[in-house]
């Protein structure tokens, strides 16, 4: 008999979200105004340790906000990493920029901060206080790295490059809530942070992003923009191009009750990630990508680390015993869209790529489901 569905990583509904929502419905505060809204943004900036928090309807937008914010412009040129989801680079495109791409650090899978120094070191050049990419004569204005699957980049060295060159960093923290580095929660660690309530991530609006960020002017900009530019709304004064990117209070209230379970959720997380590893080491040339000692993650997916020539038949194993897995996207310079973009030093990217399989890692997890997802890992090892 077939085993129920183990799936990858599912919202976890168990607090005071159906209250909230349904205090939205009875008062008619259901669009983008109201208290929950409110709550939302100030309790998240306090979680993560930012002054000002921006809802905003996704973190894509949070991102492109981000980035128009921090001055991007079109032409001009972000430094990221092409191991990531797509949304941080398509951001990029928003703004007319271009991204390049810089390989990655086996040990977090997020931007190699030693490749990043040498790139803007040896192949970009200061013009009248402002650096440009000796290959294509772009302007090069931010570093946007990401923290893959919950762990955080090595940010302090990252922000010491950034400083040295005047450049903006904007951290996409899209899967790291509740992470550290440092002691320090992720989002709080740049010039702005950028979340994801979708909801496949720690917590759940439905939807729903978030900028965060200690710089009140940045903050101002993009509320602003996120609001259609609308300078005077009672008249509605628009003084330039804006979105309507804002979060809706129904969503806030969803994302405030889930807050409320966040350190549990993240706690359970870290708990099912030690008993995997436990687990799978007895499994030869089988790993579990695990946290450096500056950092703590909220292993948002816990992810594998095996042979390239295991990889996609594991996967398909894995999938026929009803285990929701998932390869790591398909790295952004292959991307169609993305291939005439420079690459620098990008071969640990691809190493890494090809390794990786993110298995079930739901809050909901049991240590049963745990215990027959590594049997079927052993099974399948066992049969080669």
């Amino acid at each position: 008999m077939m085993r129920e569905l183990i799936p990858l990583s599912i919202p976890h509904i168990s607090g005071n979200e159906w209250k909230y929502v349904k205090e939205c419905l009875d008062t008619g505060w259901v669009s983008s105004v109201g208290s929950y809204v409110d709550q939302f943004e100030q309790r998240v900036s306090e979680y993560v340790g930012a002054e000002f928090g921006i809802a905003t309807v996704n973190g894509t937008a949070a991102l492109h906000l981000s980035l128009l914010a921090c001055g991007i412009r079109p032409g001009d040129e972000v430094i990221a990493p092409s191991f990531t989801f797509i949304a941080p680079v398509n951001a990029i495109r928003y703004c007319g920029a271009s991204p390049v791409f810089i390989g990655s650090d086996p040990a977090t899978l997020g931007l190699d901060v030693n490749k990043v120094n040498d790139f803007l070191a040896q192949e970009c050049a200061l013009r009248n206080g402002e650096l440009y990419n000796k290959q294509s004569g772009r302007k090069v204005s931010a570093i946007l790295p990401v923290h893959i699957f919950g762990h955080p980049v090595d940010m302090a060295p990252l922000n010491d490059v950034a400083g040295q060159y005047e450049l903006p960093v904007i951290e996409d923290a899209s899967e790291s809530l509740g992470s550290e580095y440092q002691e320090r929660k992720t989002g709080s660690l740049s010039t702005v942070g950028c979340f994801s309530f979708n909801g496949n991530k720690i917590i759940t609006c439905g939807g729903g992003g978030m900028v965060t960020t200690n710089d009140e002017s940045l903050a101002n900009r993009i509320r602003h923009l996120s609001t259609q530019a609308n300078k005077k709304p009672f008249e509605y004064e628009h003084d330039e191009v804006g979105y309507n990117y804002r979060l809706t209070n129904i969503q806030a209230a969803l994302g405030v009750a889930q807050l409320e379970q966040l350190d549990s959720f993240v706690e359970i997380k870290r708990k099912n990630a030690a008993h995997y590893r436990e687990l799978l080491a007895g499994i030869p040339n089988v790993d579990l990508a695990w946290e450096e000692p500056w950092a703590k993650s909220n292993f948002w997916l816990c992810t594998l680390m095996v042979s390239p020539a295991d990889r996609i038949p594991l996967m398909e194993y894995l999938i026929s015993q009803n285990i929701q897995v998932r390869p790591a996207w398909k790295l952004m310079h292959t991307l169609s869209m993305y291939q005439d973009c420079q690459v620098y030093k990008i071969e640990a990217s691809v190493a890494e790529y090809e390794r990786c399989i993110s298995i079930p890692s739901s809050v909901q997890l049991t240590a049963e489901d745990i215990q027959f997802v590594v049997d079927r890992i052993k099974a399948y090892f066992d049969q080669r």
